[in-house]
């Protein structure tokens, strides 16, 4: 597919943030296999969090959103070529009284609007959390239906809280779903920052099988945010995982707080303008927003073991079933551990797991999706053991090597070397 001019614009001007213009890119790809456990394992029987922020769009039907929560944002955008103009209010954005916001895109001008391009042809509406809430590293996911047609561009998306000081790109930018309407079945997650801006940007595509699209029904839209890792998802299935290696060499821009910002485009360079075929009014539907943290509160560190190497990640791959092994320690993302609820041990948004819920001497380490089940649960006791509560074994480096590639397991906790960790996390 050809590669598109994509934007961000900032409508409103706050001591927080300047007025800016953005534009973003990325392309997209196929859908990779779900995981085998992806379905029973999503973020709904995940382990227990904190919630940091839990927007149910509940209210009377009509009303605006939560003025504590959310700001509207007003205005047209050049940079994009975008049609549409951001009414203020609920004009545009309004809750529907069963627990969700609608945000409604029309083919009308009520207000005798101006845009770029002379009286608008269309409106829509555009909210953000800046100055009432940013979110540093955590899950923050959307329940959405995102509506269908040319011309069509739904986004939920984050914008770096220093925006108003650095300016765009390099306060940086997560898109968490974006979809074009002649892409009816793909989505699309990208980083953008200093020197991966605009056509640049850092990212890839997720496409429903079997040709669905996903204005038939809602979906879950989310990111797993940890220091140096970006993890997107589908309904729970992941399609992709960003780190500062991905960026060659340039500038890693989202170790910090960002905030939220949900809108519904119409028209711009990438998705092509309306035509006779799109249906007005067009709808973007949000179900939740919601933000968590693991139970552990921390940022994470290594866990260091056998001939001081750290327990690793094996390629840095988030996939469920990646064997957990001994490597050199690096620093990457892929060694950076954290205790989060219900006793686990957590890398790359997902838990350390002893494979098929074993209890058995050499069964081995992975990761996988946390579930909170005991094969997931961890001690670790002043004497370096780290005993998994369930087996009630010591996680051992499988034959007592310090090779880089050793396998981690579980076995009868003996106190022998193999066995004895420092656990920074």
């Amino acid at each position: 597919m050809r590669t598109p001019l994509r934007r961000r614009v900032t409508l409103y001007a706050l001591a927080l943030l300047c007025c800016t213009s953005v534009a973003t890119a990325g392309p997209a790809g196929a859908a990779p296999t779900p995981e085998p456990r992806a379905a029973a394992a999503s973020a709904e029987s995940a382990a227990p969090m904190a919630v940091t922020f839990d927007e149910n769009f509940d209210g009377p039907a009509g009303s605006a959103v939560n003025g504590g929560r959310w700001q509207i944002e007003t205005g047209d955008n050049v940079n994009n070529h975008e049609r549409q103009y951001y009414t203020a209010g609920n004009n545009n954005a309004a809750l529907d009284g069963q627990g969700n916001l609608v945000i409604t895109a029309r083919k009308d001008n009520p207000g005798n609007y101006q845009c770029w391009y002379g009286r608008c042809e269309y409106t829509s509406a555009r909210l953000n959390t800046a100055g009432k809430f940013t979110a540093q590293y955590g899950r923050v996911e959307a329940r959405m239906k995102i509506p269908r047609g040319q011309g069509m561009w739904p986004a939920f998306w984050m914008l770096g809280n220093n925006m108003g000081q650095v300016g765009w790109p390099n306060s940086g930018e997560i898109d968490i779903m974006e979809n074009v309407g002649f892409e009816p079945g793909t989505v699309h997650g990208t980083l953008h920052g200093p020197g991966y801006s605009g056509s640049g940007g850092i990212g890839a595509g997720y496409t429903l099988p079997g040709g669905q699209a996903f204005a038939d029904a809602f979906h879950t839209f989310a990111i797993d945010w940890s220091p140096n890792s970006i993890r997107w998802s589908v309904d729970g299935n992941v399609f992709q995982t960003r780190t500062p290696a991905d960026l060659g060499g340039r500038e890693w821009v989202f170790n910090k707080p960002f905030f939220l910002i949900l809108n519904l485009a119409v028209g711009g360079y990438w998705p092509g303008d309306p035509n006779g075929s799109t249906p007005f009014p067009s709808t973007l539907t949000v179900d939740y927003v919601r933000v968590t943290t693991d139970g552990g509160g921390g940022t994470g560190g290594s866990i260091t073991g056998l001939g001081g190497k750290c327990l690793d990640v094996a390629a840095a791959n988030p996939a469920n079933g990646t064997p957990v092994q001994l490597y050199d320690c690096n620093g990457s993302a892929a060694q950076q551990w954290s205790r989060g609820a219900n006793d686990s041990l957590r890398a790359l948004g997902k838990c350390l797991d002893v494979k098929d819920n074993s209890t058995a001497n050499g069964a081995q380490l992975q990761l996988w999706d946390c579930a909170g089940t005991g094969n997931q649960r961890w001690a670790v006791s002043g004497a370096n053991d780290v005993v998994n509560i369930q087996a009630d074994k010591c996680m051992d480096v499988t034959g007592g090597a310090s090779v880089n590639g050793a396998r981690a397991q579980i076995w009868t906790c003996t106190g022998a070397a193999n066995q004895k960790w420092s656990v920074n996390a």
